[in-house]
């Protein structure tokens, strides 16, 4: 199994914090891959919210080759911080180039385009670049998306947070999502590495999703570019989690409708019945198999865990006003916030989607057999 953690705070936190949190659950996982996904950030990087931030690896080559790709489409750096390892690389972790996070300008016709247009642009690039850079593996990119960076590599969590010198003052944000990889059923590969990220879309999964194939090729015949990847079984959740807010315009509440439908007994007494079986119908090739347990993060900074019917991962929401944590374990919980009231913790059953909103107030509650808002 993987281990998992997340937190949503009101103040910008230091990665580490989360990195610290997959650390005293390091039984869960082997160290074989740690990736992080950061947003809402604070620092330099807070203060330029609409520039696409690309976020990833890059050889000498690989850079010469992004600085000429970026300048013929007009982009214009604005910042780059480079993560320079401070230490020699951990024990399986390789030598690779530059970690480099980097925001840019975007060219005044693209600024000038809608938002949706702007994000399929961002997100096609991103694409493209991946492309470029899989035959030599001197490019690797992760995000190209406004207040997001994202940082994966292969070695033990807290060795590559140390190596990579996570704990700076430019990468402390309000979103984190954290991964301490268990390589069980693929090839060390960073693309395999969680979290998983499309189009401010976030989601990272502890389990095996035995119906990957007919979810994957679903999803495969949307014809949708940014639809494609999987080199892991569990990619999938993030683009469903896509699919449902995108092409089916339904919000955080339907997202277990969409991968765990209840039952035809259950949904006869739902006051939502018709609109469910719609969903049912017209989804049935989302349906997903497990264990799993999913944190994600949306667009609009809402965090969430949900878990499948087989409820086989372990995971539970705690916190305070001010800061809540999603995580596969009570000591991750207990490491990172130890002075919450533990009595309101909250471990989310098969029908649950707990949810924590920008604000961190609270961990809201959402089960399938309750009434749901109405589909925008």
């Amino acid at each position: 199994m993987c281990r998992l953690f997340a937190l949503s705070s009101r103040d910008p936190v230091s990665p580490m914090r989360a990195i610290e949190a997959l650390n005293v659950m390091k039984e869960g996982h082997d160290g074989s891959g740690v990736g992080l996904f950061l947003s809402d950030l604070g620092g330099p990087f807070g203060e330029m919210k609409d520039a696409p931030i690309l976020s990833g690896i890059f050889t000498d080559e690989g850079l010469k080759r992004l600085d000429a790709y970026m300048g013929e489409r007009g982009f214009v750096t604005r910042k780059t911080l480079e993560l320079d390892p401070r230490t020699k690389p951990p024990l399986g972790t390789p030598v690779r180039g530059s970690y480099i996070a980097r925001a840019y300008e975007a060219p005044a016709d693209l600024k000038a385009k809608s938002q949706a247009e702007r994000e399929l642009a961002y997100m096609l690039m991103r694409v493209e670049l991946r492309h470029m850079g899989e035959e030599k593996e001197d490019i690797r990119v992760f995000s190209f998306w406004p207040d997001t960076i994202m940082v994966k590599e292969v070695g033990d969590p807290m060795e590559v947070g140390e190596y990579l010198g996570l704990d700076r003052p430019e990468l402390a944000c309000r979103r984190i999502l954290a991964q301490g990889r268990q390589n069980t059923n693929y090839a060390i590969n960073l693309y395999a590495c969680h979290p998983f990220f499309l189009q401010g879309v976030c989601t990272m999964t502890n389990g095996e999703n035995t119906a990957f194939v007919p979810i994957r090729e679903y999803l495969l015949s949307r014809g949708f570019p940014g639809y494609m990847g999987y080199q892991s079984d569990s990619e999938v959740f993030a683009h469903i989690m896509h699919f449902t807010l995108n092409r089916l315009q339904l919000g955080i509440e339907y997202y277990k409708h969409v991968i765990t439908p209840l039952s035809d007994a259950e949904m006869a007494e739902h006051p939502d019945q018709a609109l469910l079986a719609r969903i049912k119908q017209t989804c049935r090739k989302l349906i997903i198999d497990g264990p799993n347990c999913v944190i994600g993060c949306l667009p609009d900074k809402t965090m969430f865990m949900v878990q499948d019917r087989k409820k086989l991962r372990p995971g539970v929401v705690g916190g305070k006003p001010g800061i809540f944590a999603f995580s596969s374990e009570i000591c991750g919980l207990d490491a990172a916030i130890p002075d919450r009231d533990q009595h309101a913790d909250f471990q989310p059953m098969h029908l649950d989607t707990a949810i924590v909103r920008p604000q961190c107030q609270e961990v809201t509650i959402c089960n399938q057999l309750q009434s749901l808002p109405r589909p925008h």
